[in-house]
């Protein structure tokens, strides 16, 4: 329901339980399974999923992943109708910016984010302050969070580096980060799995085939 009318998984129970929903001549219930040749309406309005679609924003920082901003802005306000059905591949929290996937295939999504897939992300990262030596090699080795251990691999200098990660916890690096005495000003992924931000523009997005090789 929510795939098919782009709405939102709470509304989409709002409208079964209201008895809205119709599937073959019968009054739809919540959880109730879907054969593929069955009938499916909604308000006398026949329904059918959408074409498999994937599409790349590059997320501004101050924008929300989420359809409810709740005061702010979220990432749908930058997208057309069309694709607000699509659903976030993974998170960006609202201070960070850069490469976010949609879709609206779920085995896609199983195979971008299930860590049994280990898709590297890369991120670059602005710091408060410089980075000691001895902190960096505490990350690679591991930090100790309230959810396990946390490490990651770090290239530059000073307070800007890229950090190329396996996971994705929330908020996992601004943590590992804080953990140490540390403030992340600025994180920004250029990079999830096969898919690279390169130039696209903040704000912008680009289609993606969704045959590509994972």
């Amino acid at each position: 329901m929510a795939t098919a009318t782009g709405l939102s998984r709470r509304a989409a129970d709002k409208v079964i339980k209201s008895g809205q929903v119709i599937i073959d001549d019968k009054v739809a219930t919540l959880g109730q399974e879907v054969d593929i040749d069955s009938i499916v309406s909604l308000n006398n309005q026949i329904l059918s999923l959408p074409q498999a679609a994937l599409i790349m924003l590059n997320k501004p920082a101050g924008y929300v992943v989420s359809r409810e901003g709740q005061g702010s802005q979220t990432i749908y306000s930058l997208l057309p109708q069309n694709l607000a059905s699509l659903k976030p591949v993974g998170r960006l929290d609202k201070d960070s910016s850069g490469l976010l996937l949609l879709t609206n295939d779920g085995q896609l999504a199983q195979i971008l984010t299930h860590p049994k897939y280990q898709k590297t992300k890369v991120y670059r990262i602005v710091l408060g302050k410089d980075l000691a030596a001895g902190d960096q090699r505490k990350i690679e080795s591991g930090v100790n969070l309230d959810d396990g251990v946390s490490w990651f691999q770090l290239e530059g200098d000073k307070n800007n580096w890229i950090a190329t990660i396996g996971e994705g916890r929330n908020r996992q690096i601004r943590r590992t980060f804080s953990k140490l005495g540390y403030t992340v000003t600025r994180l920004h992924r250029i990079k999830f799995g096969p898919f690279e931000l390169s130039n696209l523009q903040s704000g912008h997005y680009i289609h993606l085939p969704t045959d590509v090789i994972l």
